[in-house]
């Protein structure tokens, strides 16, 4: 079955930029074994969960549709989904932040659709269906939370990175599916280890995107609730990993109350964690991320709004006071009095309001940047922005007259004006000059060969977030990730493994078989020494059969498991437990 997702409004209404990062889920490729490693930690995590998990967890787990005997197909999740407001979208391993957070925004859910391998039953660094699906989703269903998460979104997506989160995101990437992949050199594992912790160690001040993934991690990813001395989980990264949720119930987990302090907690994303952020109720979640909000320069604007942008190289926007919107990748500002008065763009341009690109102001017709002052005209108290028609006329602001405009900051703006575009309360937020020269004291900004000069209209910067004011004014298709998740190797011995795991799934299942249980368990010990997970689910179908005799002789050879591999003991006794219950093994 390959299919990208079932047609859904939320994914049809994704902008095209974000489509690029959704690929197909080919059920196909799931092999037997991948479907019992899916079903082995869906029936520890529900058994295991039900007793230290929020209560979401459960209620979601029967309203998004996931089953525990089977890896979930978008197509199912989408109809159910749907019902509570949300969609979900398979991707390709881990997303760019801004992206991931965009996403959110809109309410659809991104599932990475490859699944960890059984040598990382446990935890993978990588994301998978196991922590997108069995993690992200079932809170979800819980509509407090699931509003925190698209607020989340809407707000982590405007967040300002620098210029190294990116590098540190493809490092992420890289490493994280080098440790899933099998058969990876120690030495390169090594290589993008020391890589990833030399940027660490080497970010400078923190951006606005690197703390609030901070924040994202110790909340959506790694979050705990309720009561600081018996708290609940809703992380996700905890909700899918059999290991970390038992781990993080323990007193070698430092458990510290939540609040915006854990935006400056950084985290290690191959290790499990040695603190945890504990909240009271999903509430204060939300009072968090609005008091983070309320110091991004998403809200505050100013001179540091339009430096973080610069700082970041990156397309950015800002917002003026009028409410004009200029996108682009800035380059300068000149400031005088801890205020921006100049701001340039280098590259392509657009202008907008509201979000909305200005007719005329699109990308090809700045293409070579833009420059605009900000601030109020040098001795006179009002704005040009809340002038009215009678003190535009009175300044000489007005059609056809030719004019010299001095700014706050000694910026001089002289020359013809063609006209001016209003916004829909008639506050002038763009004016249009011919025969232009811009200057500062001596420097020249602009000048008249280069064309018409168009000025922003502003006293001052309001806003400055990451991406574009309008995402259409910009081909954002453009992302190509610079690795990509590597397949599980195929050789006769694998297929020959796979093909044990499938007869035994179709026995379970009541399906056409092509070998005995005996036969099957036989050829294992004989072919495949190393693996546990088939044994385990043998066991289970022999005590479902009540076939005493040969039970025994599986738990045996389980138990010389245990001594040989003691580092799946653990798993291989959490196999035994779930079948017989209360009983001892």
């Amino acid at each position: 079955m390959n299919a990208a997702f079932e047609s859904n409004p939320l994914i049809d209404r994704l902008p095209e930029h974000l489509k690029q990062f959704i690929k197909p889920q080919d059920y196909a490729d799931y092999t037997p074994i991948n479907q019992a490693v899916w079903r082995y930690v869906m029936r520890k995590n529900v058994d295991y969960l039900s007793k230290v998990a929020h209560h979401s967890y459960l209620d979601g787990l029967k309203k998004t549709g996931l089953e525990i005997e089977n890896i979930p197909n978008m197509y199912g999740m989408n109809r159910i989904l749907k019902e509570i407001g949300w969609a979900a979208v398979a991707v390709d391993g881990f997303i760019p932040p801004n992206a991931f957070m965009e996403f959110q925004a809109y309410n659809v859910l991104v599932i990475a659709s490859d699944i960890r391998q059984l040598e990382h039953i446990e935890y993978t660094p990588a994301p998978d269906i196991i922590h997108e699906g069995a993690g992200h989703a079932p809170i979800i269903a819980n509509p407090e939370y699931a509003e925190y998460l698209r607020r989340f979104g809407e707000i982590g997506c405007k967040a300002i990175s620098s210029s190294r989160d990116y590098e540190m995101y493809e490092a992420i990437r890289l490493l994280s599916i080098l440790k899933e992949a099998e058969g990876t050199p120690q030495n390169e594992i090594d290589a993008i280890e020391k890589k990833v912790d030399d940027l660490q160690n080497d970010m400078g001040e923190l951006s606005e995107m690197a703390l609030i993934r901070n924040l994202h991690w110790w909340t959506v990813e790694y979050g705990l609730i309720g009561d600081i001395d018996n708290p609940k989980i809703y992380g996700a990264g905890l909700l899918s990993s059999i290991g970390e949720s038992a781990w993080c119930m323990t007193d070698n987990v430092k458990k510290i109350p939540y609040d915006i302090n854990a935006a400056y907690q950084s985290f290690d994303i191959t290790k499990p964690q040695p603190q945890l952020f504990v909240t009271p109720d999903f509430a204060q979640l939300s009072l968090v991320l609005e008091e983070f909000a309320n110091k991004m320069a998403l809200r505050t604007g100013g001179l540091s709004g339009v430096q973080k942008l610069i700082q970041s190289k990156a397309l950015g926007t800002i917002e003026l006071s009028t409410g004009i919107q200029i996108s682009g990748v800035f380059t300068n500002v000149i400031e005088s009095d801890g205020k921006p008065v100049y701001v340039q763009t280098t590259g392509k341009t657009a202008l907008s309001y509201r979000e909305k690109e200005l007719v005329g102001h699109s990308t090809s017709y700045h293409a070579e940047g833009f420059g605009s002052p900000i601030g109020k005209l040098k001795g006179i108290n009002l704005a040009i922005e809340d002038m009215s028609p009678r003190d535009l006329q009175a300044y000489g602001i007005y059609e056809g007259e030719r004019v010299s405009l001095e700014f706050q900051g000694d910026i001089t703006v002289t020359g013809e004006i063609i006209t001016g575009t209003r916004n829909i309360q008639g506050k002038i937020i763009l004016i249009s000059f011919k025969n232009c020269t811009v200057t500062h004291n001596d420097t020249v900004l602009f000048q008249p060969e280069w064309g018409i000069y168009d000025m922003a209209v502003g006293k001052k910067v309001i806003s400055a977030f990451s991406g574009p004011a309008d995402v259409r004014s910009f081909d954002l298709i453009s992302h190509v990730p610079s690795s990509h998740t590597i397949k599980a190797k195929k050789s006769t011995e694998r297929e020959e493994l796979e093909s044990l795991y499938l007869n035994i799934r179709n026995i379970r299942e009541g399906k056409t078989s092509f070998m005995t249980i005996e036969k099957t368990f036989e050829t294992l010990k004989e072919n495949h020494p190393k693996d546990w997970l088939l044994a385990v689910e043998i066991a289970e179908l022999l005590d479902k059969n009540h076939q005493t005799d040969f039970l025994q002789k599986v738990i045996i050879y389980l138990e010389k498991q245990k001594q040989n591999r003691p580092e799946v003991a653990h798993l291989i006794s959490g196999g035994l437990e779930l079948i017989f219950e209360n009983e001892s093994v």
